[in-house]
């Protein structure tokens, strides 16, 4: 990474870190951290299904298993930041449980499998759990919003930083492998399953922080809700329409989700999930690689309409 592009994102934490103290007004903080949490979750999706290429229909189960645990143990008297841990250490232990099963499915098989655990878990959490949570009226009482929004901005730049730098490591080189040819990677003497198991324990873990954050942040909501399927399949579309297997392509594709669909739900109300439908498929359609592939290809194109094509040294360059 350049140091223009270093210090631009330095800048950019820097002004969202000054944005309560410059008084923006809640509804403004809320789109913002709703924005931060699907940084998150997107970007934790993306590692094991953009980088490994192992599509998880069931992430939503690791969010959910983060927020139950982290509000059960929060209510209890814990402090915030050791049950959050601890929500993320759950949603760790059941990935590593049912990764190895999981596993041995491939394609399509192994997507259906995922969503279908998941949904057991959230149905078993529904039957178990019916009752509403809901803070007591002295947590009310001291409910503070930039607090909760400090946390979110700090978890989205950990976790996209920590995908940066897994990707840029050996393991990173091993997730790509594997998701280019598993049965090549193993003949190299990369173990396919060693690594999914790994992409999907570090997936899970920060699933579980932003279920964590999510229960710390809610008011009041049915511990079944963080299980639903639609925090898997609005992470997996952010993350293709920004661009899977690309550090900030989960970055875009969030804020424009967020964006577009405060937009639409305000002016058409129901339809936006129409209208979200048919652009998933335009952009699965015509830019497979999202966004971001779109700009790189956007990029080449004008340089080569200016004269000015990236594949051409510059006048007076020599090259061997």
């Amino acid at each position: 990474m350049s140091k223009k592009a270093l210090l631009f994102i330095a800048l950019l934490v820097i002004l969202l870190a000054l944005l309560p103290v410059l008084g923006i007004n809640d509804s403004i903080t809320d789109i913002l951290i709703l924005v931060l949490l699907y940084v998150t979750l997107s970007s934790s999706w993306n590692i094991l299904g953009g980088y490994t290429g192992q599509t998880n229909l069931g992430h939503a189960a690791f969010f959910g298993l983060g927020a139950i645990a982290t509000r059960t143990l929060w209510l209890a008297g814990w402090n915030i930041f050791p049950s959050m841990l601890a929500g993320g250490t759950l949603a760790v232990v059941f990935s590593l449980i049912i990764g190895f099963p999981a596993f041995k499915l491939r394609g399509v098989y192994f997507a259906i499998g995922t969503l279908a655990l998941a949904q057991i878990l959230n149905i078993t959490v529904g039957n178990l759990f019916p009752e509403n949570s809901a803070l007591s009226v002295d947590a009310l009482s001291t409910y503070q919003l930039a607090p909760r929004y400090y946390l979110f901005l700090a978890l989205a730049v950990i976790t996209v930083a920590t995908c940066y730098f897994v990707v840029n490591s050996r393991l990173g080189l091993g997730l790509m492998a594997v998701r280019e040819e598993e049965d090549a990677a193993e003949s190299l003497g990369v173990s396919a399953l060693q690594h999914k198991l790994l992409a999907l324990g570090i997936s899970a873990f920060f699933a579980g922080l932003a279920g964590g954050a999510y229960a710390y942040y809610q008011a009041s909501y049915y511990f079944s809700y963080p299980f639903s399927p639609e925090w898997t399949f609005d992470s997996m579309i952010m993350a293709y329409i920004g661009g899977t297997g690309t550090i900030f392509g989960p970055v875009f594709g969030a804020v424009f989700y967020v964006i577009l669909k405060q937009f639409l739900v305000m002016n058409v109300g129901e339809w936006h999930l129409i209208i979200f439908g048919v652009l998933f498929i335009l952009v699965v359609l015509f830019m497979p690689g999202g966004f971001i592939e779109f700009w790189k290809k956007a990029g080449v194109w004008f340089g080569k309409r200016s004269g000015k094509s990236r594949l051409q040294p510059p006048a007076g360059q020599l090259t061997s």
